[in-house]
């Protein structure tokens, strides 16, 4: 039922438009009145009318006013004005709340059912729209938890790309460079850092998970994760990765606060544990080290900081330049692994000054590790006695130059190696989906089925189709579809209809669509001749 307010100090003026809004309208509308501007503004806050016949000339607080009180209530509401003078008088400052129409007095039946009809439309269409975009928020309140899990997950297990990361955190809205890890766990009670009966209290956490999720966000901001035993993993966004003594002692005091409040609302006791401020594709390690300090704290909060947690390199070690040295290796990306290798090599040379055992053992180290990444990875078969001449040759080098010579050509073959491997697993799996799909392409061929064939996930063998293919995995199957289509219009007697299935389309519809969309013609007009290609 819409609510409809009239405002009008002439009360034969209110009881003409109640008699012919009930005539129009019927119960359709519940009204109310009012004889002046101070009133009105009372009545639309109780009670919250559609639309408002509002009248200009009132004493003490005029229409204007009232519309400009109401309008700061009410973002809503439909004024439509009602006065004696020329409507465009007070147009320029009634423009300004939303003004619906302006009639004249006196107004006829007619006018004042037309113009209503119009406003409660609008009401309607407010309102359809307004439960739509509840509907569609409750559905995000439900699925927004499953995407901060997945990305959670994925992120920590190391199994999402650059492209997909950047997908979640565009779903997410995360716009900051940094993040770090909290982990938070829970027990019955906390004794010189020992939580007790973790299991029995990570099941009774269940129930309060809701609460204790909006808790976490609303103090932290964070991505908060699925509860996995008596353990919940927060990723918390942050602009900057320098973090000055006095923002990680403000952090660990918010987080105890944070802690505090959860054990009022679930009588659990909680400790947890902080990693240190990381870009986005080290959020691992973050985790590592909060998972390692909630551990490791005797307290109900621990920062990786306060137990150093992880290794500590020397103030000038390149440390950064290590990880993407590696980082490298495992992608299989020979070049800039080259150039890390070679800078590497410079700021040992720099810092050793003249070759010795020290240089020669970093170097030995360097080469092992990247070997065993080609071996974990399936690229190199491991023989023991592959490696026996490594310490003479690095013993025998008598400069710099050589030292760096030998680095990095083993260096770069185990990175070769890495890149054969991933090309041959690429190579293999796109090879088995293109010949599926040449025998398979008139019956359903969803990506999620191909996969299933070649046994990966769908979202890996889109990535490597896109690689090896260079295009989209439906782009190809459209394309392979339409060729097999052309070829059957132009050569064969079928019907179209035949054709269409054969296709792999069950509408002879959208396969006429697809076909003009990708020729420029129908399939009828390409057989009669309008191709150009046969």
């Amino acid at each position: 039922m819409a609510k409809i307010l009239i405002c009008d100090d002439e009360g034969i003026v209110q009881e003409s438009l109640k008699f012919m809004i009930r005539k129009g309208f019927g119960n359709e509308c519940e009204i109310e009145s009012a004889k002046n501007g101070r009133t009105a503004i009372e009545l639309a806050e109780s009670f919250r009318p559609d639309v408002i016949f509002m009248d200009i000339q009132m004493p003490g607080i005029n229409g204007i006013e009232a519309m400009q009180e109401i309008r700061k209530e009410n973002k809503n509401v439909i004024f439509i004005v009602i006065t004696a003078y020329d409507k465009f008088e007070y147009s320029q400052r009634s423009i300004d709340v939303g003004v619906m129409a302006y009639l004249t007095k006196p107004i006829g039946k007619d006018t004042v059912i037309d113009v209503l009809r119009k406003a409660l439309a609008k009401v309607k269409e407010r309102k359809e729209k307004a439960r739509y975009d509840l509907k569609v928020k409750e559905k995000l309140e439900a699925v927004v938890p499953m995407i901060e899990s997945g990305f959670i997950y994925s992120v920590l297990l190391e199994e999402a790309g650059e492209e997909e990361q950047a997908t979640y955190r565009g779903l997410l809205d995360i716009e900051t460079a940094y993040s770090y890890a909290l982990v938070i766990e829970c027990g019955d009670e906390l004794r010189k850092g020992v939580l007790s009966n973790t299991v029995g209290a990570g099941i009774r956490l269940q129930k309060h998970y809701l609460i204790f999720r909006e808790i976490i966000k609303e103090m932290t901001g964070g991505i908060v994760g699925a509860l996995m035993a008596n353990k919940v993993i927060v990723l918390v966004p942050c602009n900057e990765e320098e973090e000055s003594y006095e923002e990680r002692v403000a952090k660990i005091d918010n987080i105890r606060s944070l802690l505090r409040k959860l054990e009022q609302q679930t009588e659990l006791k909680f400790k947890a544990g902080i990693g240190l401020v990381k870009q986005w594709g080290a959020a691992t390690e973050s985790y590592k080290e909060a998972l390692e300090a909630v551990r490791q704290g005797v307290g109900k909060v621990t920062h990786a900081k306060d137990l150093s947690v992880g290794c500590i390199y020397e103030d000038n070690y390149p440390s950064e330049l290590e990880k993407e040295l590696f980082a490298s290796i495992s992608r299989g990306d020979e070049q800039n692994m080259r150039k890390c290798a070679i800078e590497f090599m410079e700021w040992l040379r720099e810092t050793t000054k003249e070759l010795n055992n020290v240089a020669r053992l970093k170097v030995m180290e360097f080469v092992l590790f990247a070997e065993q990444t080609a071996y974990l990875q399936g690229a190199i078969v491991y023989r023991l006695e592959d490696r026996k001449e490594y310490l003479d040759i690095v013993m025998a080098l008598q400069n710099y130059d050589e030292l760096k010579v030998w680095f990095v050509e083993k260096m770069s073959a185990a990175c070769r190696h890495v890149a054969m491997k991933q090309q041959e697993k690429t190579d293999n799996v796109v090879e088995k989906a293109l010949s599926y799909i040449a025998s398979h392409f008139s019956s359903d061929l969803s990506l999620e089925t191909v996969a299933q064939q070649v046994n990966i996930s769908p979202y890996y063998l889109s990535k490597l189709f896109k690689e090896a293919e260079g295009v989209n995995y439906i782009e190809y199957v459209t394309k392979l579809r339409i060729e097999y289509a052309k070829n059957e219009l132009g050569y064969s007697q079928k019907s179209i209809k035949e054709i269409c299935h054969e296709s792999g389309y069950s509408d002879p519809n959208y396969f006429s669509r697809i076909f003009k969309k990708w020729t420029g013609l129908t399939p009828t007009e390409y057989r009669e001749g309008g191709r150009t290609d046969v």
